[in-house]
């Protein structure tokens, strides 16, 4: 089992600790590989994504750490990267522009109007109040019509590009199983998210399995019951923890492994001296 992370928020975002503390709680643990990938800056300010302001600095300080720590953990920089729409996600040259190791791009945000601004946002992360509110508001309080949105939201991602791994590429279902009428194995969820899994094939992506809420949630992203698939396509998968707190960083590996290995998975992509490899599980 490859000790890794590639998710991860410090405090440029909303993580609850410095960088410097995440990589002294890697290195302590055993990690080979550690990996920053702070929510990225938008077109309006929030509490959870990082100021452009700021970028200078988180460069410079992962930097550091690379030359403190350097021959005790492999470290890299990333981004984690908001799809909003065609004119603002990590094709744009602010984002191909930064000397990044990697880029994640996920889908927290949902344009209704415009200009991008967070009051013209659904979002479909956070409090399931929230959540219901914007299905009721802009969706008819069909949950099924805001999947569909997601989902093509995805597609637009991955088909736009600037990006080398999906991030919690179903992290809709967090929030939408909650709803009587939603359904897993309904043809209006699988069909639009094997097309999200074919077009990733087709682009020669990754596929992150994110923890963050398997040990409390016992949720996984991608949901477990469809791992098989991204094994059968052949989409190279690592596992990460998308954590905020660094006694949380190796939350739910051991756990996602056992699910990877049972799904046929027989390796995970690792950055090993800034290249990525394929790693025997």
């Amino acid at each position: 089992m490859q000790l890794s992370n590639y998710h991860s928020h410090c405090t440029f975002c909303d993580g609850r600790s410095t960088a410097e503390d995440f990589v002294k709680f890697a290195i302590s643990h055993g990690f080979r590989a550690y990996g920053f990938s702070s929510h990225s800056p938008l077109p309006f300010e929030t509490f959870w994504n990082m100021s452009k302001d700021d970028m200078p600095e988180y460069l410079m300080e992962i930097e550091r750490l690379k030359k403190k720590y350097g021959d005790q953990l492999e470290i890299y920089v990333g981004l984690e990267i908001d799809f909003l729409d065609e004119t603002y996600n990590a094709s744009i040259p602010y984002f191909r522009n930064l000397p990044l190791d990697y880029r994640i791009g996920s889908i927290h945000f949902l344009p209704v109007a415009l200009p991008l601004a967070e009051e013209n946002m659904v979002c479909i992360d956070g409090s399931f109040r929230d959540y219901r509110n914007s299905v009721d508001t802009y969706y008819e309080g069909d949950i099924r019509k805001l999947v569909a949105r997601y989902f093509d939201s995805t597609l637009k991602m991955i088909e736009t590009g600037g990006i080398d791994i999906v991030g919690h590429m179903d992290k809709i279902y967090m929030n939408g199983q909650k709803y009587e009428a939603f359904d897993l194995e309904a043809d209006w969820y699988q069909k639009p998210l094997d097309d999200c899994l074919h077009l990733i094939a087709e682009k020669g992506l990754m596929v992150e399995v994110n923890t963050k809420n398997l040990q409390k949630k016992q949720e996984l992203y991608p949901h477990h019951d469809y791992l098989h698939r991204l094994c059968e396509l052949g989409i190279p998968v690592m596992v990460n923890s998308d954590c905020h707190y660094p006694d949380l960083v190796n939350d739910g590996r051991a756990e996602a492994f056992e699910l990877l290995k049972k799904a046929g998975f027989k390796s995970t992509r690792e950055l090993i001296g800034g290249k990525w490899e394929d790693v025997a599980i």
